[in-house]
């Protein structure tokens, strides 16, 4: 859904949005299972500048919630992920803040995003929003050991592993070539 300045400059845009899964590509270990719910509203905020200059913002607020899947960190098994956030975003026109060189910003500043000249995904914003919402890391099990080969065992274990070693896997043989090597810095 495409948010434009042109209709926010007539009225307010209420959000009843209901997404459904495969729709939206948030990562590759990130997948959603069932619709995703999006209600809120868009509106716009008029910056002047002085001199005549208007910036036209758009500010969504909003609440997400759906049910997504996360891979694991260790094992790549599916782990269950429900959210229900609310947000509040302000959106401005891309390069409007353009200088040259570099310059300080202040901490209210980093809270905002930009949309190009044809207005603001929704999908964007709501892609952005989910993953800042996930954790970045899972895990299926706090002790989970890791993957399963085609065989039903895990790397590195064998029959003889005692059951309370399993934790210390070999380590994986692709850094081997880089075991001989040292750091050598200047004294």
């Amino acid at each position: 859904m495409l948010i434009t300045t042109t209709q926010l400059h007539k009225e307010k845009l209420t959000l009843n949005e209901s997404v459904p899964a495969g729709e939206i590509d948030y990562a590759a270990d990130v997948q959603q299972v069932g619709p995703l719910t999006v209600a809120g509203r868009a509106e716009l905020l008029e910056e002047d500048r002085g001199r005549g200059e208007v910036v036209d913002d758009i500010r969504l607020r909003a609440r997400i919630s759906g049910n997504f899947e996360q891979l694991c960190a260790r094992c790549l098994e599916p782990v269950p992920q429900g959210i229900d956030s609310d947000f509040d975003l302000i959106y401005r026109p891309s390069g409007v803040d353009a200088e040259a060189g570099e310059r300080a910003i202040s901490e209210e500043e980093t809270e905002i995003g930009y949309y190009e000249k044809n207005g603001l995904l929704l999908e964007d914003a709501i892609r952005e929003q989910v993953l800042l919402t996930l954790p970045g890391r899972v895990l299926c099990q706090e002790n989970c050991q890791g993957p399963v080969l085609s065989d039903g065992k895990r790397p590195g274990v064998t029959d003889d592993t005692p059951e309370d070693s399993v934790d210390e896997l070999a380590p994986d043989p692709r850094w081997k070539a880089l075991a001989g090597l040292q750091l050598k810095t200047k004294a």
